[in-house]
């Protein structure tokens, strides 16, 4: 739920949305709420019932409430949520003359710009949506508890492990004396039959862990200090939670534009709580799933070594458009990067004539000059907590030399003794130090060994390296797809141009191999994964280009050949154009790792076997679908593939509410007898109706409405029973 805008006559701010356009029944309350409930079947359920006081906790109990168990017996549906219609009369002043108006709803005070019941939704920007977009969900299930402070939820995780074993491979369960294709090994009548030879010789286990979840539901004030704030990713991700906050739109060519946060997994992405009574996926943003920090709520501050106010960065980084930039410039031009660290001989040179806005002496003083910036930025502002985000320019790589930089201890007494330290690694330290997270944006080695040990003797959770906006997310994706149908991809010719200043500094030789490194192990997992299709230690040809353009400014240019082998000796080339907006392309993706670590630090878990409660391991491997070259922590693998990356964020999440991961099996439309919760229209398969603002788009497949390739759709016979 977030705010309206609308105030209570004592100040509050009214927290409701738009959910139904349905006319509301005579004996209907005209502030009845609707709820998803999500049983442990993972069914979902639509009931309307008033909400519960808000407490501390969240919306979840009142002030003095204990932990509310939920379960199918005695569970009631928690939510807020107010109809299209109810709100019309509430603009109208009908409701609360003869209506009973409930207690729990306060009347509304509305600004004085607001001149006839249809100003708040034109003026507010408010549409009707569906109940699923708008509404909070519970999961009705003895092994989720709803506390005034915390969720926690039971969660089994399910996975196997696999052995080699003497040259037989072995299944614990279904194989009978005559073997894997045996009648009784079909039924598993027999147990274990003899050992069936194979090459590969694996041995697989099914194992299970109870995990207990415990999610803090306070929301904290979070700040985000970005570490080139006046560069264009900066300057824009402000842009855009400013623009937000202000619901700005302003006029173009191809008509006139809303704020929004198109481009952000949390922000703008959906996913499915399971099926509802017809048989059909309900969706809810993501950021439905567990209570997350307003992205509107967010503060900003920041260093970067231009002194250019936000609103001259914005003009210079040529990224928005002029009738948004001139909304924007009042607000941005009071803000102002504080001093950074410049060391020329980790950028390029042609970084020099930004660089008038710096921090002076050793590299002792410089970190504990950036540590104090924290610590003002937090007691200034008055924070909860403070996200570091490094989205200045790109360093050449640092060597790791044993004694330097291997160790936290032998880390801080280079800086102490003045000796080689890169910039970003002297910002992960401070941030480090004040207990704030560190989230490197650019490719290079920012998180050191020893930076990576402060990390873990701190407990502060550290994550990288490079955002994956373009070129480097589309490929993560192809090569997937390429490898994951059977196609063996032997060349992959990457090429782009740009002309914003990451691309000017990297077209110095040092940081454009820092990229290059980045940009080339992004399909390294996806080739491991198949040896059917690559022997050991062979993998694709892999090119990467990347030139500086100043003409094309924000708006890099991509283009990528993708060369596969097919069988009998036939060849496949997919060759790809893409036009990026560098910068519009990595803001959300900046404002989704600071809300998602934020999240991370409000859950710990515990299992069964060590029931000492702990958190994520410092390198924050979770947010790899967000990185190009994502850290992981020692010995774990690494992942590139973008739908596992999503799926591990998504399921983790679930986890969280004891709900099950989604494995996208939908048995219960694969079954010949799918029960009495399906209902079918016929013995062919139809397509599924996509809901819109209009209301359930008619059945298509290939163009035939209503039919499936031509074929009628008839009612299903009844299907005879055993």
């Amino acid at each position: 739920m977030r705010p309206w805008g609308l105030r209570s006559e004592r100040g509050e701010p009214i927290r409701a949305a738009l959910v139904d356009a349905r006319p509301l029944p005579p004996d209907e309350d005209p502030m009845a709420t609707m709820a998803l409930r999500c049983r442990a079947s993972n069914r979902v359920s639509r009931h309307w019932a008033p909400p519960p006081q808000r407490g501390r906790g969240g919306e979840g109990g009142g002030a003095g409430a204990g932990p509310q168990r939920f379960s199918p017996e005695v569970a009631r549906p928690r939510a807020r949520a107010v109809s299209h219609r109810c709100l019309s009369r509430l603009c109208a002043g009908e409701c609360g003359s003869g209506r009973g108006w409930p207690p729990w709803a306060p009347r509304l005070a509305w600004p004085g710009h607001l001149e006839s019941p249809l100003t708040p939704l034109l003026t507010l920007g408010l549409q009707p949506a569906t109940m699923e977009a708008a509404a909070q969900f519970f999961v009705e299930s003895p092994d989720v508890v709803y506390g005034p402070e915390a969720i926690e939820a039971q969660y089994e995780y399910r996975t196997t492990r696999v052995s080699r074993e003497g040259g037989v491979l072995k299944v614990d369960q279904g194989v009978g004396e005559e073997g894997m294709l045996g009648r009784a090994g079909r039924r598993g009548e027999k147990g274990m039959g003899p050992g069936v030879h194979c090459a590969a010789c694996l041995q697989v286990h099914p194992t299970s862990t109870r995990f207990t979840f415990r999610t803090a539901r306070q929301v904290p004030r979070l700040g985000v200090m970005l570490v080139g704030w006046g560069g264009n990713n900066g300057s824009t991700l402000t842009a855009a939670v400013l623009a937000n906050r202000l619901r700005l739109s302003w006029p173009t060519r191809s008509g006139r534009k809303e704020a929004n946060y198109y481009g952000s997994l949390t922000q703008a992405g959906t996913v499915s709580l399971g099926l509802d009574a017809e048989g059909q996926e309900v969706f809810v943003p993501f950021s439905a799933l567990l209570p997350m920090v307003a992205p509107n709520d967010l503060v900003f501050d920041g260093w970067d070594i231009s002194s250019l106010n936000l609103a001259e960065a914005m003009r210079r980084a040529k990224v928005l458009d002029w009738g948004l930039q001139e909304q924007l410039w009042p607000h941005m031009e009071a803000l102002r990067p504080r001093p950074s660290v410049y060391i020329p001989e980790f950028i390029a040179a042609n970084q020099s004539a930004r660089a008038d806005n710096l921090i002076p002496g050793s590299r002792a003083q410089q970190l504990e000059q950036i540590r104090r910036d924290i610590r003002d930025f937090r007691s200034s502002a008055g924070l909860d907590k403070i996200i570091v985000l490094w989205t200045a320019n790109t360093e050449r790589f640092c060597e790791v030399i044993p004694g330097l930089n291997d160790t936290a201890e032998n880390l801080l007494r280079t800086i102490e003794l003045g000796l080689e330290v890169s910039p970003s690694t002297l910002f992960a330290v401070a941030s480090i130090l004040e207990g704030c997270a560190f989230l490197n944006g650019s490719p290079q080695n920012t998180l050191v060994p020893g930076a990576l040990e402060l990390a873990w003797q701190r407990r502060v959770f550290v994550g990288g390296d490079d955002f994956k906006s373009g070129q480097t997310k589309v490929k993560s994706v192809l090569v997937d797809f390429l490898i994951g149908s059977g196609l063996k991809t032997m060349s992959i010719v990457s090429y782009n141009h740009l002309g914003n200043n990451d691309g000017e500094n990297l077209s110095a030789p040092l940081q454009f191999r820092s990229k290059e490194v980045s940009k080339s192990n992004v399909v390294d997992d996806m080739v491991q994964s198949n040896p059917v299709l690559y022997a050991p230690g062979e993998e694709p040809d892999h090119c990467v280009v990347i030139k500086y353009v100043p003409y094309v400014g924000d708006s890099k240019r991509a283009l990528d050949e993708y060369t596969s082998e097919l069988m009998l000796g036939g060849t496949n080339t997919l060759v790809l154009h893409n036009t990026c907006e560098d910068s519009l392309l990595a803001a959300p993706i900046m404002l989704d790792l600071a809300l998602l670590t934020e999240l991370c630090q409000r859950v710990s878990f515990c299992t069964d076997a060590d029931p000492e409660p702990q958190t994520f391991h410092p390198v924050l491997s979770l947010l790899s679908f967000l990185f190009k070259a994502p850290l992981v922590p020692p010995g774990s693998p690494v992942v590139n593939a973008l739908f596992r990356q999503r799926s591990c964020i998504e399921n983790i999440l679930r986890a969280c509410v004891g709900l099950p991961p989604q494995n996208h099996m939908l048995l219960e439309h694969k079954m010949e007898r799918p029960g009495p919760v399906l209902k079918r229209v016929g013995p062919v398969a139809a397509a599924c109706p996509v809901l819109n603002k209009k209301g359930p788009v008619p059945a298509a497949t290939n163009g035939c409405t209503g039919d499936a390739n031509g074929h009628p759709q008839v009612e299903e016979p009844q299907m005879p029973t055993t």
